[in-house]
């Protein structure tokens, strides 16, 4: 499987409602859309067939998936750039497209589908492989230097806020106690600490044991969480008037950011009581989804990974200020 082509190794989430979301904004001369989350460039693909004029710029962090989706969209010559950064630099990618502001904007959340697949890279809790965790590999930052040096209280906080996991104090100090006889080097060693934790009659209630503990570590290695409270602003900052940004998260946390930050820019900043709407205190944004749209149950059956998928859009209404800022 390690040596299989980008396009057998994954299925893209909601693909065909990305692409109806994206589809209005599209309709320019020379459109260009930013693939915040590259991954293995699933999305990109079926945005460069079904839309003929477009150039996407891809974004990823992790260079495995750069390469791998390079691969796969050479065919696409210069209608496809890649960069290599955080999905928090979408001004930098519309540079690298010629423009200043971008038609569309794709995120495709949380950890993909290479990173789970890949066992050595330490994402998995159901693979024994080192602890490692880090979406780029040149990162100095990794999950064993969490677990091994953090303090007790510190992993206590991290399980808590980014696993949402509260069994976080008995797990926290599980790993502390483990350490302490020899350092935790697998995924396996973490796993066997974090189900002596939890209780056993709370072990199955929301799947695997170590999924939350999994997750906030990961998010913890790659300053997930902090980027994205800066990329959706910047995203926002950067699409034209009328351009969109789409957003697909996997968990609670991702959702929220997102969500937060359509509905801020849905709102007029009118002060209470203000007799008329200056139009500086117009809404920048509107939102296109009702909630956050799921997965059909069909899609779900052939693809799990989409089961978690939560899904929001938003359309740019009016000009602010300087690409990447909103006010």
């Amino acid at each position: 499987m390690e040596d299989a082509p980008a396009e057998e190794r994954h299925v893209p989430v909601m693909l065909e409602r990305c692409l109806d979301l994206l589809a209005p904004a599209l309709d320019t001369e020379n459109p260009v859309v930013v693939d915040a989350t590259l991954g293995m460039g699933g999305h990109t693909q079926a945005l460069l067939e079904r839309f003929p004029r477009v150039r996407v710029v891809g974004i990823d962090r992790d260079p495995q998936a750069l390469d791998l989706a390079g691969r796969r969209l050479a065919p696409f010559g210069s209608r496809f750039t890649s960069i290599h950064t955080t999905y928090d630099h979408i001004a930098d990618a519309a540079a690298a497209a010629g423009v200043e502001r971008v038609d569309g904007i794709l995120f495709d959340l949380g950890v993909s589908s290479l990173q789970l697949d890949e066992r050595e890279r330490g994402f998995a809790y159901s693979f024994d492989a080192p602890l490692d965790m880090r979406m780029d590999s040149h990162a100095e930052l990794s999950a064993h230097t969490v677990v091994n040096e953090y303090s007790e209280a510190q992993l206590r906080d991290i399980i808590y806020r980014w696993g949402e996991d509260r069994f976080a104090p008995r797990i926290a100090r599980a790993i502390v106690a483990a350490r302490a006889k020899a350092p935790l080097r697998s995924t396996g060693e973490l796993v066997d600490v974090v189900r002596s934790a939890v209780p056993a009659a709370a072990q199955h209630k929301k799947g695997h044991p170590a999924k939350q503990t999994f997750q906030a570590l990961r998010i913890e290695v790659n300053e997930e969480l902090d980027v994205l409270e800066r990329a959706i602003p910047a995203a926002v900052g950067t699409v034209r008037v009328g351009g969109r940004v789409v957003a697909m998260s996997y968990h609670s946390l991702e959702d929220r950011i997102v969500k937060q930050e359509f509905a801020s820019g849905a709102r007029s900043t009118a002060p209470r009581g203000f007799p008329v709407e200056l139009p500086e205190h117009q809404p920048v944004l509107k939102v296109l989804t009702r909630g956050a749209e799921r997965a059909s149950e069909e899609e779900t059956l052939g693809n799990p990974r989409a089961a978690s998928a939560r899904l929001r859009a938003a359309e740019r209404l009016r000009d602010t200020t300087t690409p990447g800022r909103t006010r």
